[in-house]
């Protein structure tokens, strides 16, 4: 297994998947640049990575991801996930619905000397709003 599928698979599995926020210290650079839009004042570092996880296992106590495919090129390792979970706390500003979501999260990290130093997440957002019934679909328009 190279380091860049070590690094996160280590992170989804214990972190995400296991809460162990101890992890985050392990596989993350304190100069981690993160691409994925959080909003403001998000954490920088192993201290964002673990507000991530805490955020989500808060909102979806039986939150887990499952890597579906990943490839590694040189120090980079891109993943196809599929991350489910019920939402039974607050999530993006909203009470609980109980309802459950499924949705495709595409990662990609950069590793070196065995850190994170660059983390790019597309999870589908808009998704779990729809599945939670937080915002409703919009109509589908009927050909005239």
């Amino acid at each position: 297994m190279t380091e860049p599928e070590r690094v996160l698979r280590r992170l989804i599995e214990e972190g995400f998947n296991g809460g162990d926020l101890r992890v985050c210290d392990a596989v993350t650079s304190p100069e981690l640049a993160e691409h994925q839009d959080f909003g403001p004042g998000h954490a920088a570092g192993a201290e964002g990575v673990r507000a991530v996880i805490t955020s989500l296992r808060r909102a979806f106590t039986d939150f887990h991801l499952e890597i579906e495919d990943l490839v590694v090129s040189g120090d980079a390792a891109w993943a196809r996930i599929t991350a489910t979970g019920t939402h039974e706390g607050p999530f993006m500003g909203h009470p609980p619905t109980g309802r459950t979501m499924r949705i495709c999260v595409f990662d990609a990290v950069r590793v070196v000397d065995g850190l994170m130093v660059e983390h790019w997440g597309v999870p589908d957002r808009l998704g779990v709003l729809f599945q939670l019934g937080l915002i409703p679909p919009r109509p589908v328009a009927q050909p005239a």
